[in-house]
């Protein structure tokens, strides 16, 4: 039998506390009946002998201390999860926001997940296309890895993600049986850049495979820190029970560490650095590691958490820890969009850590690591020649590095610039940075393999019409 508990000992904002309770456990789910008609929900996030800290949904708005009751549930947050919930748009909690009805269930799953046994992971391997140049070429998303996107406030990255959506595949060498879906989770969203989402998803066509968790700016705080969990949970079964590959993008994680600090704050925390709790970095990874391939089971969960950086500091708390939990970082560049370069991405401090596992001749082609590694050089050497330019003039640059101003320019309008319906297979991808690099003396490129250089390599220049075009034999450069 259950025990309801009659009014409340104090309230503050998100959290109310209980005394006299029996029994509770930490991350238990409670019910509350507020003033005999409205339901919410809540979690116990501090037990102090028989004092409970309770976290509400819904918020605490309508509530005094003497018109609540509360009851256990025994249990820790759960969601149902189906395949039905593919095409579906849910709340921060998981319940159906779409009006198209409930959804029929397969089960109940605790929202933190089960721990999984490191040694049962198997090493991500294969790739999964965005149809991004600058993302498949150069940092590649392996299939089981995680890979955030760092942006700051004003750039694109909601178009990205977006993008993104529509674009995903598994690739040239999918296997027959190999099925994918995306589950998205945004928190803290306004109302229009949840229309933008949900608008994009119907208008491509793509809904039917996509499962979204929304959490709106108006929305209480509380139910932010569990839209990436909810989400998430979705995701493992998906993957580890039907087999599926799922690709989960989460947006925007910046949302979530500062719903952590409010709710930190209310409970009287000590803050660290930023005013952050000190568990920012174990909240943050219990997200994060929950990607991976486990052996023997045909599916995978592959994440896209996208953060925007405070004031664009790249060493703010929630990118640094970020860096140090995941496999590289995809970085966006806000000169690159001041000169409406989409994506703007910025290159050099962008890499994926687990790019050269997945890419090469049995995954994409055996080109693609010594082109990523030369166009990264030579993008690079780019950058020394526009510092050198600055100073000294472009007319006193080298031959050499003039050639390198070149290639810069037309690197950022034909590789990184693609239109946001541009969805470029790796093999285009890869013939545009070919076109680039025959730019260059073949004498520059040292990042290549002679072989690969034979087989592949075209002195190219530009034409009055601005296309990069193969140079004639008997003017070709040595």
């Amino acid at each position: 039998m259950s025990v309801e508990y009659l009014g409340l000992s104090s309230i503050n904002g998100p959290l109310a506390v209980l005394e006299g309770v029996k029994g509770a456990a930490y991350d238990e789910i409670v019910e509350m009946d507020v003033k005999g008609s409205q339901k919410r929900l809540g979690r116990i996030i501090e037990i102090n002998n028989d004092k409970a800290v309770i976290q509400v949904f819904e918020g605490t708005d309508g509530m005094a201390l003497r018109n609540t009751r509360t009851r256990l549930t025994g249990h820790p947050m759960r969601i149902g999860v189906s395949t039905d919930m593919l095409g579906r748009t849910f709340n921060g909690i998981g319940h159906p926001i779409d009006d198209l009805g409930p959804v029929n269930y397969d089960k109940l799953l605790d929202v933190n997940g089960k721990p999984l046994n490191p040694v049962s992971r198997k090493y991500p391997r294969n790739y999964i296309r965005t149809g991004i140049s600058s993302i498949d070429g150069l940092t590649t998303l392996i299939r089981g890895q995680k890979l955030p996107i760092f942006s700051g406030n004003g750039l694109p990255h909601d178009e990205l993600a977006a993008q993104i959506v529509r674009q995903a595949s598994l690739g040239d060498n999918a296997g027959n049986g190999d099925d994918f879906a995306i589950v998205f989770a945004a928190m803290g969203v306004k109302h229009d850049v949840a229309d933008f989402f949900r608008r994009t998803f119907e208008d491509s066509g793509v809904s039917s495979h996509v499962a979204a968790f929304i959490n709106l700016a108006n929305d209480p705080v509380v139910e932010r820190l569990i839209t990436p969990k909810a989400a998430l949970t979705l995701a493992e079964y998906l993957a580890f029970e039907k087999e599926m590959h799922i690709l989960v993008i989460l947006t925007d994680m910046t949302s979530f560490a500062e719903a952590m600090r409010e709710v930190s704050s209310s409970k009287g925390e000590i803050p660290s650095r930023k005013g952050f709790p000190g568990y920012l970095y174990s909240e943050l990874a219990s997200i994060y590691e929950r990607a991976g391939i486990v052996k023997d089971i045909n599916g995978s969960v592959t994440q896209i958490p996208i953060l925007t950086m405070p004031n664009d500091d790249i060493t703010h708390p929630i990118p640094d820890l970020t860096g140090y939990i995941t496999e590289g970082q995809v970085v966006l560049d806000r000169d690159l969009n001041a000169q409406s370069v989409y994506p703007p991405v910025s290159i050099l401090p962008s890499l994926s850590r687990l790019m050269k596992d997945g890419i090469g001749k049995d995954y994409t082609r055996e080109d693609h690591q010594d082109v990523a590694n030369q166009l990264f050089s030579s993008y690079a050497r780019v950058q020394d020649a526009r510092a050198l330019a600055s100073v000294i003039g472009e007319d006193e640059l080298s031959d050499t590095d003039k050639i390198y101003l070149v290639f810069g320019k037309e690197f950022e309008e034909r590789f990184i610039k693609q239109d946001s319906d541009e969805n470029r297979d790796i093999f285009k991808t890869l013939s545009i940075g070919w076109q680039l690099l025959g730019l260059i003396p073949r004498s520059e490129l040292d990042r290549i393999d002679t072989k690969i250089l034979d087989k592949y390599y075209v002195p190219t220049s530009i034409n009055s019409d601005n296309e990069i075009v193969a140079v004639e034999k008997d003017n070709m450069r040595l």
